[in-house]
């Protein structure tokens, strides 16, 4: 795989983390980087890495879904 594919896939968890509180949009982005990131993991055959990686995925989209639509109060 790319080397940089690793530090990409990082560095953009990163970013959607440091700024999910801003919009539900980077939620969305933190999860698509953490897919990203298992599939890096599995590329490079750190399967573990990967399949947590694919956790943190799911949980990130239910987030997602749910502050999207949920009503405001």
């Amino acid at each position: 795989a790319w080397p940089g594919f690793g530090l990409f896939a990082v560095t953009a968890m990163l970013v959607g983390y440091a700024y999910e509180g801003r919009s539900p949009w980077f939620v969305l982005a933190f999860a698509v980087a953490c897919a990203v990131g298992s599939i890096y993991g599995f590329l490079q055959g750190a399967w573990p890495f990967g399949a947590v990686e694919a956790v943190w995925a799911v949980v990130a989209v239910r987030r997602w879904w749910t502050q999207r639509h949920s009503r405001p109060v």
